[in-house]
Order: C-alpha cells, then structure tokens, then sequence
C-alpha cells in the first residue's frame, strides 16, 4: 500500500492509543527526514569548501555515520503503521474474516518476536560503546574526528522499541477481531483493492490528503 494509509480509528481504548503512538511515530519520521535535509547541507558543504577553498568538511564521513542511523531507522514504525513497508498480498488479500485475521496475527507476531531480539542485540552493541568512565562517555569514536558512536548506536534499540510497541498494538487488533470476528478493524493497515490503492495513489500526488 502505498501513498496514504487505510487505517480506521474508532472511541476505544486500541484506537486511542494507536492514534497517541501515531503523533510519535511522525515525529520520528519527521526527525529522519530532518536528517536527510541535513546530510544534504553536510554534502554542499563539504563540496562548495572543497571546491571554493580547498577546505572539505573535515569528518565527513564521521558525520554521515552519526546521521544514518536517523535515515535508517526513525521512520520505520511510522511506516508499519500506514502499512508502507513492502509485502506479498497475493495470498493475504484472498483470505477473509478470522482466516485473515490469524494469518495476520501470526506473521506480526513473528516480526514481534524478531524486532525484540534485534532490540536485545542492538542494546547490547549500544552498551559496549558506551562507558561512563571514558571522556565523553564513549569507549569508541570515529575514525577521522573522534566523535562517539554511542549516541547513534542507541537510536537503533530505541527505534526498535517503538516499532516493538506498534507490533504489538497490531497483535492486540488482530488477536481481538479473532475472537469477535468483528470485521471493523482499528489501529492495522487494511488491505485495498486495486481500485482504492489507485485512488489513494492519485489523491496523495494531487496533494489533496485530508
């Protein structure tokens, strides 16, 4: 799915703190587009120094290592949520009503499971960097400036903790409309029909999402 998100929101409780979780999701997303805007400056500058003075940004590359992870991981939740990442519909999209929603449930739970053990592993590589004993805190540091790696380390478990929250919002919508067999679902990408996915794709380049 693509472009605007099929997400229905209700009164309850599910929908009250998806819609909560949401407004933090966009303002991680928000910050790694920021991110990009900055590399962007990084680049300009370093090339019109170079270029007008002789005088590259010095740590380039350090800089760029301290921005990536901002890149890589901040809007990846945002994105789960509006059910942007990329996915096989062929066989999903077939299914209706409780066999759908167990499909469903199960493969988020998978993820769930994964995004928590990424989370474990990423902590601990955050950990190893990390040294209060050390001059800025850091038992590591880049290779040209000596900036410390820890603060972009630790973006990485706390991107995946977030994510972690949202997969289990869904776990809890799928896992409940299981049980109740209730086809409202709130807080989960729904899957359209092509002709929907056209019509948001057109409405998001027209710019005229509400």
């Amino acid at each position: 799915m693509a472009g605007s998100s099929l997400v229905l929101t209700d009164d309850s409780l599910l929908s009250q703190i998806d819609q909560r979780l949401y407004r933090l999701e966009g303002y991680l997303a928000l910050l790694s587009g920021l991110a990009v805007f900055s590399l962007m400056l990084l680049a300009v500058f370093s090339v019109g120094g170079r270029n007008l003075a002789n005088l590259p940004l010095p740590g380039y590359v350090d800089w760029i290592e301290q921005v990536m992870p901002l890149i890589a991981f901040m809007g990846i939740s945002f994105t789960q949520r509006d059910g942007g990442h990329i996915r096989m519909d062929m066989l999903v999209g077939a299914l209706r009503g409780r066999p759908l929603f167990l499909a469903e449930l199960v493969t988020t739970l998978v993820i769930l499971v994964l995004m928590l053990l990424l989370v474990w592993g990423s902590w601990a590589h955050f950990e190893r960097s990390f040294d209060f004993s050390a001059p800025l805190w850091s038992s590591d540091s880049s290779m040209d400036i000596s900036l410390p790696l820890w603060p972009a380390k630790l973006l990485v478990p706390v991107a995946f903790s977030v994510l972690c929250l949202r997969l289990a919002l869904q776990v809890w919508a799928y896992g409940r409309a299981l049980v109740t067999g209730d086809a409202k679902l709130v807080a989960v990408p729904l899957i359209a029909d092509a002709a929907t996915q056209a019509a948001m794709e057109a409405e998001h380049v027209s710019g005229q999402d509400n």
